[in-house]
């Protein structure tokens, strides 16, 4: 009952207030100067406080949901891992003219050798019906002096607990451009002093792409895997809008003939 009546009394100040900026409003053309300064302070406070709250409300609505880890994974996987950029908020979701070694969260790092950077990124909130990450990566780039472009790709510790050579890597993304160009994904795992590198072209015709990275063809040593990461390169970027709606990784045993 006390609920229902909080409703009410709610739904009552709502109108009240409608009404009293409606009224405002209308009559702001005749208003005395003083009155119309301390409306338009008032006015653009509430404006800050709405829009704040609209795209809260936006975000957190919309499907999917924030957060969420859905995402289609091999049978037998051992290892799973959306990264943070495409599963919540960053702090900063935009970036003009960024330099190299710009962060975007903590999983993800930009690189370039522009004299002069012309690029964008953007974290944009994924609302298609097919989507299931909650979040994508917008790349701008208009003139691009460099001779290379790459997105850093930290994984987690988890993700080399165990790791052996009979494991596949599984990199699984949506990725969108203007123009047609060359992407290519180089995975980079560490083992003691040595750096082990496979590298794969990304298949950007397709809606949705999915690579395998096989460790049989590597020299990786077992016993001393500390960390691994991979590199998204991008050839030829001038001039393009690259999209990445989604991106997943899976690492699961090979299977036994």
């Amino acid at each position: 009952m006390a609920s229902s009546k909080f409703g009410m009394l709610d739904r009552l100040l709502h109108r009240r207030e409608i009404a009293r900026w409606s009224k405002a409003a209308r009559q702001a053309n005749d208003a005395e100067l003083e009155t119309l300064r301390l409306q338009r302070q008032h006015a653009r406070q509430l404006r800050g406080k709405l829009e704040h709250l609209i795209h809260v409300a936006d975000s957190r609505l919309a499907l999917p949901r924030i957060g969420s880890n859905a995402f289609s994974r091999p049978g037998g996987t051992l290892w799973s891992w959306r990264p943070q950029l495409w599963r919540g908020p960053l702090g900063q979701r935009g970036l003009a003219a960024a330099a190299s070694k710009t962060p975007l969260g903590e999983e993800v790092v930009l690189y370039h050798d522009c004299k002069i950077s012309e690029l964008t990124l953007r974290q944009v909130r994924n609302l298609r019906e097919e989507d299931l990450a909650p979040f994508g990566l917008q790349m701008d780039v208009f003139r691009f002096d460099g001779s290379f472009l790459s997105l850093v790709l930290e994984m987690p510790k988890k993700a080399v607990d165990g790791l052996q050579r009979r494991h596949l890597i599984q990199l699984r993304t949506i990725l969108e451009t203007e123009k047609a160009i060359e992407v290519f994904a180089r995975l980079n795992i560490k083992h003691g002093p040595n750096t082990e590198q496979i590298v794969l072209e990304l298949p950007v015709d397709k809606d949705e792409i999915v690579v395998e990275f096989d460790l049989a063809y590597s020299d990786l040593n077992e016993k001393r895997v500390e960390k691994m990461w991979v590199d998204l390169i991008f050839e030829g970027p001038e001039m393009n809008q690259i999209m990445i709606r989604d991106i997943t990784f899976c690492r699961y045993p090979r299977a036994e003939l």
